[in-house]
C-alpha cells in the first residue's frame, strides 16, 4: 500500500498519563507532516491543539478512559466538553461490567446518549477485546450498530492485549452497515497495520506507524 493512503487511516496517538503539552505539539505536527487522519490527545491537550492546529488536523479525545466504568452522566459532560474544546472524533469506552451482566439495553442507551452529544461529529465505541468473549465481541457489533455509533474499536492500549487480527474479522462480518472499524493498541509494523486494513479496519490507533516511517523505531502505544 502507498504510505500515503495508509497514513490516511491513522490516528496519531498519544493518552499516556505523563504526555507533556511540548510531546503533544509534536504529534500535532507530525501529523500535519504525514498526514494523518486525526491526532488522538488527552482531553487537557483539546483546546490548546486546536488552537495550535488551526483545522489543520481533525482532533480526537477519549472519553470514559481507559475503564469505561464512569457514571453516563460523567461520560456525556466529558464529551460536550470535549466537544466546545474543538474534538471533531470522541473515542468512548463501554462499561465492560454492564455488558458481561447482560445489560445490553443500559450498554445501547449509553451509546445513543454520547451519539447525540456528538450530533455529526465522530464517536468510536472501544469495547477492549482482550477483555471479552467472542459472544460479548458479537453482541457488542449488534450495539454499536444500533445505537448509531461511527465506529465499534478494538482497545484501549492499556489493558492486557491490543488489537488482533481474529477480532478485526470478526468486526467485519458483524457489524451492520454504515460501522467502520478502527484496530488500536499495538500495531507494530507496517506490515501489520496494512493487514488491518486488508481485514477491514478503516483507522489505526497506533504512535508507532508515523515513527517507524520518520526514524525506523516503533516504540509506543
Amino acid at each position: 500500500m502507498d504510505i500515503k493512503e495508509l497514513m490516511r487511516h491513522v490516528d496519531h496517538t498519544l493518552l499516556l498519563q505523563p504526555s507533556t503539552w511540548a510531546e503533544i505539539r509534536q504529534l500535532c505536527d507530525d501529523a500535519v507532516e504525514y498526514g494523518a487522519a486525526s491526532v488522538c490527545i488527552p482531553p487537557c491537550y483539546v483546546k490548546a491543539a486546536a488552537d495550535y492546529l488551526q483545522g489543520r488536523m481533525a482532533i480526537c479525545t477519549v472519553t470514559g478512559f481507559p475503564n469505561g466504568n464512569g457514571t453516563t452522566a460523567v461520560k456525556e459532560f466529558e464529551t460536550r466538553d470535549a466537544i466546545a474544546n474543538g474534538a471533531a472524533e470522541i473515542d468512548m469506552v463501554i462499561n465492560i461490567g454492564w455488558l458481561r451482566d447482560k445489560r445490553y439495553d443500559m450498554v445501547e442507551g449509553e451509546i445513543r446518549t454520547l451519539k447525540a452529544v456528538c450530533g455529526d461529529k465522530i464517536l468510536k465505541v472501544i469495547i477492549e477485546t482482550c477483555l471479552l468473549t467472542d459472544e460479548e465481541k458479537i453482541r457488542m457489533c449488534g450495539l454499536v450498530t444500533s445505537a448509531g455509533a461511527d465506529y465499534i474499536k478494538t482497545s484501549t492500549g492499556f489493558s492486557k492485549a491490543g488489537a488482533a487480527f481474529a477480532d478485526v474479522e470478526l468486526f467485519a462480518r458483524h457489524v451492520g452497515p454504515g460501522v467502520k472499524i478502527k484496530a488500536a493498541g499495538g500495531i507494530s509494523s507496517l506490515d501489520d497495520a496494512e493487514r488491518f486494513l486488508a481485514l477491514g479496519a478503516d483507522r489505526l490507533g497506533t504512535s508507532r506507524i508515523i515513527r517507524l516511517v520518520k526514524d525506523g523505531k516503533a516504540a509506543g502505544y
